[in-house]
């Protein structure tokens, strides 16, 4: 028996794809996010200060928010995924 191979509905390749950059986004948001946070840190201790406290928060919310988007939204691709 030769195996065969199933092909994915064009939906799943759309939300497979679709995934992977809203994943990549909310990557570089957070990664920005804490670029400015440490370029804070860092005008702190060896220059002019900014608000770090804020940016520091603003990076973890950020980061959180990506974590937690990104496993809701693997996880409807997931779903997706099974159901199709």
């Amino acid at each position: 028996m030769a195996d065969e191979v199933k092909e994915e509905p064009l939906k799943v390749i759309a939300l497979d794809k679709i995934a992977a950059l809203i994943t990549a986004a909310f990557g570089l948001v957070a990664a920005l996010a804490w670029n400015e946070a440490i370029k804070a840190i860092f005008k702190e201790i060896f220059g002019t200060a900014e608000a770090i406290g804020p940016l520091l928060i603003y990076a973890v919310a950020v980061t959180i928010a990506a974590v937690i988007l990104t496993i809701l939204v693997a996880r409807a691709v997931a779903n997706a995924k099974k159901n199709a």
